[in-house]
């Protein structure tokens, strides 16, 4: 499949929007934490047991960008988000039908598998013609599209927990609110395939942006030799662990850390809890990814990792005294969180070029894929171990924490290794247009 090339004229300022589309759809796996309780009653499951849709389709999302990586390059963005179209919402139909005949396997399948291939192919998506298209602010322009699937879950959380209220908190009712969202964001998609399209040969150049890719050009197959790219892995890996294991138990974590305080968490001020969570992880995607284009990729980073330590070791100590402080940390987490996914693809091209950025990315997250089941294995195996021993509110998570402020730490030594690619694994003659990555080969030095 031939990607639609922008006419003469076209706005790049019209290519976020149709990112921002696919992004805001599939952002609402944040917003799966709404979900865990009905399910866990409707079904008799353990909190562990029911994070297993979200866990898998964190583990597919990376695995399918991994290997979809190279597939999107060659045949461009439409064909992605087209891809990411079927899959998500195939998903939530899945989902559904598992719901309606209380077949859990059924749910995890949809949602977690099926589901899961979407997230990954949709996330990709865009990265590598956004940053064709601004060249020159590759911090911003995918902090834009990538903050959407950081607010998805701003406009799924609330949407879900009204829907869950309207259509009842049984087996049916959620399947009735799965199908929903499988047909509703099918068509809010569908939006974004019809608008986007890459630069043609002067697209980006006539729009100010520079012409010849500029700096290192290094190929997919080589990036992965390099020590650079495993440093990223392991810092986007322990900055993600540390994010979504308060985003995956957002919902009820509120409410038993305050269970026994004199102004209890209703369900409905949880939902709002992890609606703000989403806010702050998209203001952080734009605001920190934007930031990154003036302070420099590793700075940024540093602030990630190096106050997100700080941030989990005031809840830990103080989070149940304060309500305002738990959530004032929990949002700064977050906002590294997000933060750490939108200004990855532009470190990416400063190490690696934008020969093929988007097949790289697609390789780094697999980090994702296992901070997806790290993250929440970690807060829902320690909950229910605390939990059996007679522990509640916040004494649950107090071992959680301390785990992941050990995570950041070693996230935050990656990072400091982190140096500029040896030339030896440059291309020799650097080209505009990524087609195989097993083509390419190095400059011999």
């Amino acid at each position: 499949m031939r990607p639609p090339v922008a006419p003469p004229g076209w706005s790049r300022w019209l290519v976020p929007p149709a990112a921002l589309s696919v992004h805001l759809s599939i952002g609402q796996a944040y917003a799966w934490s709404v979900f865990k309780p009905p399910l866990e009653s409707a079904l008799d499951l353990s909190g562990t047991q029911s994070a297993l849709p979200f866990q898998l389709g964190i583990v597919m999302l990376g695995l399918s960008a991994a290997f979809g990586g190279t597939f999107v390059e060659r045949n461009g963005p439409r064909w992605a988000m087209s891809v990411a179209l079927v899959c998500f919402s195939s998903g939530f139909l899945l989902a559904a039908l598992g719901a309606a005949t209380r077949q859990y396997w059924l749910v995890v399948l949809g949602y977690g598998f099926v589901g899961g291939i979407g997230l990954g192919i949709g996330y990709i998506s865009p990265v590598s013609t956004l940053i064709k298209w601004f060249p020159d602010r590759p911090g911003m322009a995918t902090g834009i599209a990538i903050m959407g699937f950081g607010g998805g879950a701003l406009i799924a959380s609330p949407w879900s927990a009204r829907m869950l209220e309207s259509f009842g908190t049984d087996s049916s009712g959620i399947a009735l609110a799965f199908l929903v969202h499988g047909l509703t964001y099918a068509v809010f998609m569908a939006l974004g395939v019809l608008l986007v399209r890459v630069p043609g040969p002067d697209g980006a150049r006539g729009q100010g942006a520079a012409g010849a890719p500029a700096g290192p050009q290094v190929s997919a197959r080589q990036a992965v030799r390099t020590p650079q790219f495993w440093c990223l892995w392991v810092v986007l890996c322990m900055n993600v662990t540390a994010g979504i294991g308060i985003l995956e138990k957002a919902a009820p974590m509120i409410t038993d850390f305050f269970a026994d305080s004199s102004t209890p968490v209703s369900a409905s001020a949880a939902a709002g809890f992890v609606a703000l969570l989403s806010a702050a992880n998209m203001a952080g995607r734009i605001g920190w990814s934007s930031a990154s284009d003036l302070l420099g990729r590793k700075n940024v980073y540093r602030v990630y990792l190096g106050a997100g330590a700080l941030m989990y070791l005031l809840i830990a100590r103080f989070g149940d005294d304060s309500k305002p402080l738990f959530i004032v940390c929990a949002l700064v987490i977050l906002s590294f969180y997000g933060g750490g996914f939108a200004t990855v693809p532009a470190y990416l091209k400063d190490l690696f070029g934008t020969y093929q950025v988007g097949a790289i990315h697609g390789r780094l997250l697999t980090a994702w894929s296992l901070a997806g089941v790290l993250g929440p294995l970690i807060v829902n195996w320690v909950a229910d171990r605390q939990e059996e021993a007679g522990k509640e509110g916040a004494a649950l998570y107090g071992t959680s924490f301390s785990i992941m402020i050990g995570l950041l730490v070693v996230g935050f030594v990656a990072n400091e290794l982190v140096r500029p690619v040896h030339p030896r694994h440059h291309l020799a003659a650097p080209k505009e247009t990524a087609a195989d990555d097993d083509a390419a080969e190095p400059a011999a030095r």
